[in-house]
């Protein structure tokens, strides 16, 4: 087994070294399938060279140990490949990995904090602004109603003053006597006729 292992690292050393140049090896030429048999192999009939049997016992068994010693070396190999496979996972570099998770986390969290406090703030202003603008709004609706207000109370005092100014002229029992009086020294006709513009055009005479 170790003359197989040592001659596959002579064969691997021999591969892995530097090339200097091409060497072309000296092959003698191959006969086609088609050539005659050579005169000198015409009678010859091939046997097949003896087997001893301690021999072939002895390969057999070193056969045997070869397929043993391979299966383990695989099995070794695919153990170290599913331990580095599990350190990966659950080992330092797992380790390294949920470090690294942890730190992007707390980096995601404090921008999260950091956009809630803007916005936050974004907001207050914005129901500031707003609360500002509704009480400006009242502020002047309050002005209109209080100018329509004192509107209104302007043309209700104009309104007593003209009844006020009215009245001087109504008929009162105690001035009714007066009025006739008045009323048939200064008689008025009313029975005339006016033009578009309210000019008067004809007039009775009054008898």
């Amino acid at each position: 087994m170790l003359q197989i292992i040592g001659g596959r690292g002579v064969q691997a050393a021999r591969l892995l070294a530097p090339r200097s140049a091409v060497l072309v090896e000296a092959v003698r030429g191959r006969k086609s399938r088609t050539d005659p048999v050579a005169k000198s192999k015409e009678g010859r009939i091939k046997t097949p060279p003896p087997v001893d049997p301690v021999e072939m016992v002895v390969l057999k068994e070193r056969y045997t140990q070869y397929q043993l010693i391979m299966r383990a070396l695989r099995l070794e190999f695919k153990e170290e490949v599913l331990r580095k496979k599990y350190e990966e996972e659950t080992g330092s570099q797992a380790e390294e990995r949920a470090r690294k998770e942890a730190e992007e986390h707390r980096a995601l969290m404090a921008w999260n904090d950091e956009e809630n406090r803007r916005i936050l703030k974004a907001r207050l202003l914005r129901i500031h602004k707003e609360d500002e603008e509704a009480a400006h709004r009242k502020m002047e609706a309050a002005i209109q109603r209080e100018q329509e207000q004192q509107e209104l109370i302007r043309e209700k005092e104009k309104e007593i003053l003209q009844l006020q100014e009215d009245a001087k002229t109504f008929i009162t029992p105690e001035n009714l006597d007066q009025r006739i009086e008045e009323a048939l020294d200064n008689p008025k006709n009313y029975n005339f006729a006016i033009d578009k513009e309210g000019r008067v055009v004809k007039q009775t005479v009054l008898k």
